[in-house]
């Protein structure tokens, strides 16, 4: 009984965390916006097209360093954090993909960015295409990597599921090692990748609420309507792109294909030697994608 009521304190401390925006990178700094407080980074040149960089679930902007470098030779390029994440502000509610979409968009009027090359890495490619559907005039195309159009690609599995679990989840949240983070970190690469320390702490600057309720929201947002045919109602041109490597979408040609043949305009490409993260595993290969199709 001792057991359960200390689980059950725990629970709801836990659930009830929040947390203020902070700057964690270098370079970076804090929008206040309406909806929240949001950290961006930028770099290129100010008078480049603009590209906008949107991470994964439980990553941070730090996910695009290795790609930024040849992306922001020509362009100006935006990376954001998005809620709960990184050095943004942690709500109590509001991770869906719809609701970051709008402070990305509150984010990109203030720093006057419009019709840019959108470009979101799972999780992120879902607020990509909320953030083209709610505010079209600021994005000129999207690029998606490795977020499936839907809900049947597979899930991260019983142990990985265990932490959404009531009660348990918190308790498991409170305790979780270094190592543990980084063997769940595993699964968004090809086997054998070496997760970056940063990426650790990265997990550890969310909060429980951001860690469990952004996966909801996001199965609610693609169950809703797919990605794809989100994408061909906008009329925006899209990129899709997915590593060959995956250990988190079951079967990524066929999600290639669903992304074709719901949105025929789509453009897709497998990489080669990546899992679900080619924007760090291949950075140079996929930045060079992202600038071939911001041309066309």
């Amino acid at each position: 009984m001792a057991l359960a009521a200390l689980l059950a304190i725990n629970a709801l401390v836990v659930d009830g965390e929040t947390g203020s925006a902070e700057v964690t990178v270098p370079g970076g700094r804090i929008l206040d916006l309406p909806d929240g407080e949001m950290q961006v980074v930028e770099g290129g040149p100010r008078g480049g097209d603009p590209i906008v960089l949107i991470h994964c679930f439980s990553c941070a902007l730090d996910w695009w360093d290795g790609m930024r470098p040849r992306l922001e030779a020509d362009h100006r390029v935006i990376a954001v954090d998005l809620l709960g994440h990184g050095g943004s502000e942690k709500p109590g509610s509001g991770y869906t993909p719809e609701n970051q979409a709008k402070l990305v968009a509150e984010a990109l009027a203030k720093l006057r960015v419009g019709d840019a090359e959108v470009v979101g890495h799972s999780l992120g490619g879902a607020v990509a295409v909320a953030l083209a559907e709610r505010a079209p005039r600021l994005v000129g195309r999207v690029a998606i990597i490795d977020m499936p159009p839907d809900n049947s690609y597979g899930d991260l599995g019983v142990v990985a599921g265990l932490a959404f679990q009531p009660v348990l989840g918190e308790a498991l949240w409170t305790i979780k090692p270094d190592f543990t983070i980084r063997d769940g970190l595993g699964v968004a690469f090809a086997p054998g990748f070496d997760v970056p320390d940063a990426f650790i702490d990265d997990v550890k600057r969310l909060t429980y609420t951001a860690y469990d309720e952004s996966p909801t929201g996001n199965d609610d947002f693609i169950g809703d309507e797919s990605l794809d045919r989100r994408m061909r109602a906008t009329g925006k041109p899209l990129l899709v792109l997915m590593g060959a490597e995956e250990q988190i979408v079951n079967d990524p040609q066929r999600a290639l294909n669903q992304y074709a043949s719901g949105d025929p305009g789509a453009e897709t490409r497998l990489i080669a030697g990546a899992g679900h993260s080619p924007n760090v595993e291949k950075p140079a290969e996929t930045a060079d994608l992202i600038l071939e199709f911001g041309t066309k």
